[in-house]
C-alpha cells in the first residue's frame, strides 16, 4: 500500500510538511498527497502508510518524512535528535496550543502565549539567537509554522509581540526570508496567504484549492505579504477544523462511518471476553507480558504532590490501563530503606534505622492508598532477598574484574570514631558558600560536591570537625562496561519509548565518558559486602537500591526470575522523575549487563521534569506545599488531586501546582463538562423513561457522533501506550464534549414534547448517550478510578464493560435499567482555593515586588529598602532570595528592559551580601562522579 498524506490547505501542520519538501528537496520517503479528511483519521493531517496504519501526530508525520536525511536537520547524534524531540513536544504540547488560545480569543497577551514565548526568548539568548544550529532544522520548522499565524507582518498582534519577545521575533524573521519558507506560504496555503491561515485557526469558510506545483509559485525575495502573492489556482471546496463540540464538522468516509456503526449495532457480541488474572501474576507465552516499575521512595522521606506524579501515579495509570487491555502486567514498587538517609533520620528521631523503616513504611503505604495507587505488590528493601541477589549480581560483577579496588580520602570523626558519610556531613558550600550544605550536594545552588571539599565541614551526630583520612573502597568499573551500555542504550532507545529527557541525560553520561564509581560505603545500615577485607561496609544505595525492584519481586514471588531474567518475553516499562534517570539508565544497566546473567533490561522510560508549587517549591521543614501525608486535609478528594496531577503533568518541561489553576480546571473541566454530561443523561433517563433505557435506531449525525468518539477512544489508545498520559486525558475531555455537543444539537427535552416518532428519537439518542457515559467511565477509571466506580454505580454498567478496546462498543442495552444519579462534582469555590493556599503556604513570605525602577533614583535603592529585615529568619531570606533570583531570570528571559533587570540583579546582590552568599567564579563547576578523591592504583 502506497503512503498517503491527508492535508487542508491553509493548515499550520501542513505549512510543516511544505517547508520540508522546499529545504530537502524530494523527501526520502515518497508520498502521495490527498486533499481531505481520510478514514479513521483525528486531526486535519493524517499519514497512511503500509498495513493500514495511520499516523495523524503533525510532528510525527514530519520526522518521517524527513526520512533518512540525518545531519544537521533531524539531528546528528543522540543529544541532537534529543534536543529535536524535546522541541517538537514543546511545540505540540505548549506552543501549539497557546498560539491557537490566543488566535480564537483575539489576544496576543494571554498567560499561556507569554510563558511559551518566554521559553523561547530565553533559549535564544542563551545560545546566540538560535533554536538548534546555524543551519536550519526541524525543530526551526516545526516551531517556525506554528508561530507564523501570530507573527507575520499581516498581523495585528505582531508589533506587541515584537515588544514582548524581540529575540524570537528576530529568529522568526531571519528564516521567514529563506526562499523555502517563502515558497511554503504560498504553496501550504493554495496561494491564500496570511489570511488562509487565520481564517483556519478561526474555523471559518475557508476556499482550499487544490495543490499548486511548482510553476504556480512565483519565487519571492523578503518576507511575502499578501499584496504579492502569485497567480492563484482554481478553489473546488471549502475546508473547516475538526470541532471538538460538534460531531456534524467533522468529515468521516463512508466506510469509516459503516464500520463504527457496524461495531455498535453488532453490541458486545462485538467485543472480547477479559480474562481474569490470578495472583502471583507471572509471565504468560503468548501474552504481552509488561513489567512496570515507578522509582522507589526514599522511606525516610514523607512524598509531595511532584514526587507522586513523578513515579508512583503515572506508573499507576499505565498500570491500570494495561488491566484495562487485558495485558498480562505486573506493578511492582516499594520503600527504599538503606543507605546514610535512613541512619540520619534515625539519630534525628531517637530510633533504630529498623524502627525508622518501620514506621515511614507504614506512613508511604497509607499515602498511596488514600491516592489509590493499586500495585500488584508494594515491598521493601530491608530483606532477606535483597540481600541475597544483591551480592550475587556483585559476586558475578567481580568475578568477571568489572569491580577494582581503590582508595578514598573521606572525613573521619574522631569523637564518633566513625568514617562519615555524605550525609552525616554538613559545611559551607565551596560554589555558593551556603552554610548547611550537605556532604553531596548543596541545597541552593544544586552543585554536587564532595565532602572532603567543604568549608569548615562538622560531624552531623555530634558537630565536632571532623578530619580527612584514606578509607578503602570497592568501585564498578562503569569505563569497561561503557560499550555494551552504549549498544544497548541505542537500541533500546530507538525500539522503545523514551522521553526526551531521559535520552538526554543518558547520552550526555556515555559521552562525557563514564568512570568508576564507588559501590561501597562506611555504613552499617545496608546490604553487606560480601568480600574478605570489606566486611565492614554496605552498598552503596545507587549500587543497591535498583536492585530493589527484583528483590521486591521475589518477596511477592518465589518465581521472580520468570519476569527478571526473561528479556526476550517481558518488556519493561520504568517511571520516575528526571533526577533518577541516570542511576537506571546507566548504572544499573552496567550492573545487570556485567553480570551475564539473561537479566531483563529496561525497554521504554517515562521520565518527568519538576512539578513546583506555586510561586517556589515544595518544603516540609517549611510546610510549603501538599504533601501525602496532609493531602486529605484539604478535603478535596484523592480522584480530584490525581486528575488536576495528570492534566499538569510535567512531562516535557517543568509544571507548577496552583490552587487557582486546579479550581478552574475543575470546575471547567470536570464539573462543567464531564460531570454534567453523565448527570445530564442519567438525570433525564430517570425522569423521562423511568430508569430504563430506550431502544435504538441510528440516524446520520448519531452515525457521525459514533465515528468521532471512535477517533477519539483510538487516540486515547494510542497515547496510553507511548505514556503519554496527559494527553490520553485530553481525550476523555473531548469525548464528553462531543456528547454534550450531540445533546445540545438534538435537543431531546423539546422532542419530548413532540409526537411519538419525536419521543422515540429522545429516547433514541438517550441510549446512545448512555452508552457514551459507560465508555467514559472505562477510559476514566485509569485516571480516577473512584470517580469510575461511581459512574458505574449510578449506570449499574455491567462488569464485562471493564475491557478496553479499539472501538466503541454499547454494553448498556435497550431494557436496562439504570441506578439512581448523583452529581459526581461539587463546586469549588474561589475563597476555598484561596484559603487552601494560605493552608499551604507555611512559613515562607512572599517578596513584594520593588518599586518600579524609573521611579527611584539610584541612591534611594538602600539596603534597608531591598534587603530582608533583621526580623526574617535566615530560612524566610534564603527563600526571599530564590524568589529574586527566579524574577530575574524570568525577566531576563522575557527581555525587559535593561534598566528593569538592572534594578532587579542590584536588589538580588544586595539580598545575597545579607546573606553572605558568594558570586562562585565563572570557571568553577561542581565536581561529579565519584565521590571523595581517589588515589593509589588497585
Amino acid at each position: 500500500m502506497e503512503t498517503t498524506l491527508y492535508y487542508q490547505l491553509a493548515d499550520p501542520d501542513y505549512l510543516k510538511i511544505v517547508i520540508i519538501s522546499e529545504v530537502l528537496g524530494d523527501t526520502t520517503h515518497p508520498y502521495t498527497l490527498v486533499k481531505g479528511y481520510p478514514p479513521g483519521a483525528r486531526s486535519t493531517l493524517s499519514l497512511f502508510v503500509a498495513d493500514g496504519i495511520n499516523i495523524s501526530s503533525a510532528n510525527e508525520i514530519c520526522r518521517i518524512l524527513a526520512g533518512s536525511k540525518r545531519g544537521s536537520f533531524v539531528g546528528s547524534s543522540p543529544e541532537q535528535c534529543a534536543l529535536v524531540d524535546y522541541w517538537l513536544e514543546w511545540e505540540s504540547s505548549t506552543l501549539k496550543p497557546a498560539v491557537r488560545c490566543g488566535v480564537l480569543n483575539g489576544k496576543m497577551d494571554t498567560p499561556e502565549l507569554l510563558t511559551a514565548l518566554g521559553r523561547l526568548q530565553g533559549h535564544l539568548s542563551a545560545h546566540g539567537g538560535t533554536l538548534m544550529e546555524k543551519e536550519v532544522c526541524l525543530a526551526d520548522v516545526v516551531v517556525w509554522s506554528s508561530l507564523y499565524p501570530i507573527l507575520a507582518p499581516e498581523s495585528a498582534g505582531s508589533g506587541v509581540l515584537h515588544r514582548v519577545a524581540p529575540l524570537v521575533c528576530q529568529w522568526f524573521i531571519s528564516l521567514a526570508r529563506k526562499e523555502p519558507f517563502t515558497a511554503a506560504i504560498w504553496k501550504a496555503s493554495g496561494d491564500v496567504g496570511y489570511q488562509g491561515y487565520l481564517d483556519f485557526l478561526l474555523g471559518k469558510n475557508v476556499g482550499v484549492a487544490t495543490p499548486c506545483n511548482n510553476s504556480c509559485v512565483e519565487k519571492h525575495q523578503g518576507f511575502p505579504s499578501s499584496k504579492s502573492k502569485p497567480e492563484k489556482c482554481v478553489y473546488e471546496h471549502e475546508a473547516k477544523p475538526i470541532s471538538h463540540t460538534d460531531s456534524g464538522d467533522v468529515s468521516f468516509s463512508d466506510a469509516e462511518l459503516n464500520a463504527a456503526a457496524d461495531v455498535f449495532t453488532r453490541g458486545p457480541v462485538a467485543a472480547s471476553k477479559p480474562a481474569k488474572k490470578e495472583h502471583p501474576i507471572l509471565p504468560m507465552k503468548g501474552e504481552r507480558n509488561i513489567l512496570i516499575t515507578s522509582a522507589l521512595p526514599y522511606v525516610n522521606n514523607v512524598p509531595h504532590l511532584g514526587n507522586i506524579i513523578g513515579c508512583v501515579l503515572s506508573a499507576d495509570v499505565f498500570a491500570r490501563y494495561c488491566r484495562l487491555r487485558g495485558y498480562n502486567c505486573l506493578y511492582i514498587c516499594g520503600t527504599d530503606e538503606y543507605g546514610t538517609a535512613t541512619e540520619t533520620k534515625a539519630l534525628e528521631e531517637g530510633l533504630s534505622p529498623q524502627e525508622i523503616c518501620a514506621k515511614y513504611f507504614k506512613i508511604h503505604k497509607e499515602i498511596y492508598d488514600w491516592f489509590h495507587i493499586a500495585f500488584d505488590h508494594f515491598g521493601r528493601t530491608s530483606t532477606p532477598e535483597q540481600t541475597e541477589i544483591a551480592q550475587d549480581i556483585f559476586n558475578r560483577l567481580y568475578q568477571r574484574a568489572h569491580v577494582s579496588k581503590d582508595s578514598m580520602e573521606q572525613l573521619k570523626c574522631q569523637h564518633c570514631n566513625r568514617f562519615l558519610a555524605d550525609r552525616f556531613v554538613e559545611g559551607i558550600c565551596p560554589v555558593c558558600a551556603y552554610e548547611d550544605a550537605r556532604g553531596d550536594q548543596c541545597d541552593k545552588c544544586g552543585n554536587l560536591i564532595n565532602a572532603i571539599e567543604l568549608k569548615s565541614p562538622r560531624c552531623k551526630i555530634c558537630s565536632n570537625q571532623p578530619k580527612v583520612e584514606s578509607s578503602n573502597h570497592l568501585f564498578l568499573d562503569l569505563a569497561k562496561l561503557s560499550s555494551s551500555v552504549d549498544q544497548w542504550f541505542q537500541r533500546s532507545s530507538s525500539e522503545g519509548v523514551w522521553s526526551s529527557n531521559a535520552i538526554q541525560i543518558t547520552s550526555s553520561w556515555i559521552r562525557d565518558g563514564l568512570k568508576p564509581r564507588c559501590i561501597s560505603r562506611d555504613l552499617k545500615w545496608g546490604t553487606p559486602v560480601p568480600l574478605e577485607g570489606y566486611t565492614d561496609k554496605v552498598f552503596y544505595v545507587w549500587f543497591d537500591a535498583p536492585i530493589g525492584y527484583l528483590s521486591i519481586t521475589a518477596c511477592y514471588t518465589k518465581e521472580w526470575e520468570k519476569w527478571w531474567k526473561n528479556p526476550e518475553h517481558v518488556q519493561l516499562y520504568q517511571f520516575m522523575a528526571k533526577d533518577n534517570v541516570p542511576f537506571h539508565t546507566v548504572v544499573f544497566p552496567s550492573s545487570l549487563l556485567g553480570a551475564e546473567d539473561n537479566y531483563t533490561l529496561l525497554n521504554h522510560m517515562s521520565s518527568t521534569e519538576y512539578l513546583n508549587y506555586e510561586e517556589g517549591k515544595f518544603s516540609k521543614s517549611r510546610g510549603v506545599g501538599v504533601f501525602g501525608d496532609n493531602a486529605k486535609d484539604s478535603n478535596i478528594p484523592a480522584d480530584i488531586f490525581r486528575f488536576y496531577l495528570l492534566y499538569i503533568r510535567p512531562e516535557s518541561q517543568d509544571s507548577v501546582f496552583s490552587w487557582a489553576d486546579l479550581t478552574s480546571k475543575h470546575n471547567n473541566e470536570l464539573l462543567n463538562n464531564l460531570g454534567n454530561f453523565i448527570n445530564r443523561v442519567l438525570m433525564f433517563i430517570k425522569n423521562s423513561f423511568q430508569g430504563v433505557v430506550p431502544a435504538m435506531s441510528l440516524q446520520d449525525n448519531d452515525k457521525k457522533l459514533i465515528a468521532a468518539i471512535t477517533r477519539e477512544l483510538q487516540g486515547y489508545v494510542a497515547c496510553l501506550e507511548k505514556q503519554r498520559l496527559r494527553d490520553g486525558l485530553r481525550h476523555i475531555l473531548n469525548i464528553s464534549r462531543l456528547g454534550n455537543g450531540h445533546i445540545q444539537a438534538n435537543q431531546p427535552w423539546v422532542l419530548m414534547k413532540g409526537t411519538p416518532a419525536d419521543v422515540a428519537r429522545a429516547g433514541s439518542l438517550m441510549g446512545l448517550c448512555a452508552n457514551v457515559v459507560c465508555l467514559l467511565s472505562v477510559v476514566v477509571q485509569p485516571y480516577m478510578p473512584d470517580i469510575s466506580a461511581q459512574i458505574q454505580d449510578q449506570l449499574k454498567a455491567p462488569e464485562n464493560c471493564n475491557f478496553l478496546q479499539d472501538v466503541f462498543v454499547p454494553y448498556i442495552q435497550p431494557g436496562h435499567t439504570i441506578g439512581t444519579p448523583q452529581p459526581l462534582f461539587a463546586k469549588i469555590e474561589d475563597s476555598t482555593a484561596a484559603a487552601l493556599k494560605e493552608k499551604f503556604a507555611g512559613r515562607q513570605k512572599v517578596a513584594q515586588p520593588p518599586t518600579p525602577a524609573k521611579t527611584l533614583e539610584p541612591e534611594a535603592l538602600t539596603s534597608s529598602q531591598t534587603s530582608p529585615p533583621q526580623t526574617q529568619s535566615k530560612e524566610e531570606m534564603e527563600q526571599q532570595l530564590l524568589q529574586q533570583a527566579d524574577k530575574v531570570r524570568q525577566l531576563k528571559a522575557s527581555g525587559a528592559p535593561k534598566d528593569t533587570v538592572d534594578a532587579e540583579v542590584k536588589i538580588l546582590k544586595e539580598l545575597k551580601a545579607k546573606l553572605g552568599v558568594a558570586e562562585p567564579p565563572k570557571e568553577q563547576k561542581a565536581s561529579s562522579g565519584s565521590k571523595g578523591k581517589k588515589k593509589g592504583t588497585a
